[in-house]
């Protein structure tokens, strides 16, 4: 039996082979209407298998039709996917913080964004697809209009070399945005330019650089007044100690107690005062750079010998006894002898202000390779915990079960003269069990070759 068309549909129907429609009699009606036709019909099956046809129908003069079918899935999928990747690609790039403009060859403006757009300042209109970069140009000249700006792109973007490299720089308009800018060549002789907005992290920047020089002039300002005042200070206490020593002179005249009482708290006072300035100079003079060490070789049983003898005095004042332990041959250390004697009275001084009255200081020397290492310890109060942390900064002095108050410079001091050997400092210490510091002061090569550097 052959079939007719209506039945041949109603076959492929149910078959799952035809379109579904919601009135099948009207659509088929609507199929079978070419036999009728005097003109080719066409339209589009999208059949429930996911095939995509395209059927062209024509009546023939002597009876019948002739039915063509072509297959468009293929096309129809690539098309679909090439739309939606454009679609995404633009959404994508609208989206972007960073303004974007792509150039064909001829040097007219492809696509560009909104970040792009609102950067420059100019309109949609400006920027519109077939724009040449000429006409952009002088869109964006209110906000820059220099050599090294939308002239040189354009030379970039139009040029006809072979090479077309990639370049990139920073721009900073007149409304004093920051851009990085990059130019990248794309494939088809397109060009790429692309725009991020530096300007919050260049002022951040900027911000710090002067807020840095500024502290570091301020510091400067700091050093020089300092060394100024000191050197201001030390020239009259040097001649009131001068004068206060020649009145204790029987040549001069006989004082009455009361006088010669005035004269010892004078002398003292003085003394007290000018060890403050050199302090503040010596500190002022390491913070400026321009300390140097003047490297020699130290017989260390000698060093140790004078320091006992200039520190007598302060410790029978305070009621303390020194006790110095030393191996055999100690031997000698190539350092500045006199910043390692002020270190070595510091640490006994700052001991003896603490020590309890009738006890013992230990100084206790010895070696470790080339390495001279000595601790200073008392048996005073010791250090709180919450001071520890600022022991050695400046003028960080707690006075508490001290005999003197002083103004915290001593141990500032041994850390800024043991740095400079290249040594090091630390502290150990419990309230109620007493105070030990540990030094190490690395030995030189020799005091020539450190003088030749």
């Amino acid at each position: 039996k052959k079939p007719d068309n209506s039945e041949l549909l109603d076959r492929l129907r149910s078959a799952k082979k035809l379109p579904e429609q919601l009135n099948w009699k009207t659509w088929k009606d609507g199929v079978l209407s070419v036999y009728r036709a005097l003109d080719t019909q066409s339209d589009l099956w999208h059949l429930p298998n996911g095939q995509i046809l395209r059927v062209f129908a024509t009546a023939h003069p002597q009876g019948g039709a002739t039915w063509v079918f072509e297959n468009l899935t293929e096309q129809v999928d690539l098309e679909t996917r090439y739309n939606t990747l454009v679609k995404v690609q633009g959404e994508t790039i609208d989206h972007l913080s960073e303004g974007v403009a792509v150039f064909g060859p001829d040097g007219r403006i492809r696509l560009s964004n909104p970040a792009f757009r609102i950067l420059w300042n100019i309109t949609e209109i400006q920027a519109k697809p077939g724009t040449h970069i000429q006409a952009l140009a002088e869109a964006c000249t209110p906000s820059y209009d220099r050599p090294d700006g939308w002239k040189r792109f354009a030379e970039q973007i139009t040029s006809f070399d072979d090479e077309r490299p990639s370049s990139q720089g920073t721009l900073e308009l007149y409304s004093n945005l920051v851009l990085d800018y990059a130019v990248i060549p794309l494939p088809n002789a397109q060009t790429m330019l692309t725009f991020v907005n530096k300007t919050d992290s260049v002022r951040a920047e900027r911000a710090l650089t002067e807020k840095n020089e500024a502290l570091l002039k301020a510091d400067e300002l700091k050093n020089d007044f300092v060394q100024h005042v000191s050197y201001e200070l030390r020239s009259p206490l040097t001649n009131i100690i001068g004068f206060t020593d020649l009145l204790k002179t029987p040549g001069i005249g006989s004082l009455n107690d009361r006088q010669a009482e005035y004269i010892d708290h004078i002398s003292t006072s003085s003394s007290v005062l000018l060890t403050l300035v050199n302090d503040i100079l010596d500190l002022a003079t390491v913070d400026a750079g321009i300390m140097r060490l003047n490297y020699s070789e130290i017989a260390l049983d000698d060093l140790l010998d004078e320091v006992s003898m200039q520190i007598a005095d302060r410790l029978q004042e305070s009621g303390v006894t020194l006790e110095i332990t030393v191996p055999a041959h100690l031997g000698s250390v190539v350092a500045d002898q006199q910043r390692l004697k002020q270190i070595l009275l510091k640490l006994l001084t700052n001991a003896a202000n603490f020590a309890p009255e009738g006890s013992t200081i230990a100084l206790t020397c010895g070696r470790d390779g080339t390495d001279f290492v000595f601790s200073v310890a008392d048996k005073g109060p010791g250090i709180p915990e919450e001071i520890m942390r600022t022991v050695f900064n400046r003028f960080a002095s707690s006075g508490k079960g001290g005999k003197r108050s002083g103004a915290g410079l001593g141990l500032s001091i041994v850390e800024s003269f043991v740095s400079l050997h290249d040594g090091q400092v630390s502290i150990e210490s419990q309230p109620g069990k007493g105070t030990t510091v540990n030094c190490r002061i690395p030995s030189a090569e020799s005091p020539h070759s450190v003088a030749a550097e």
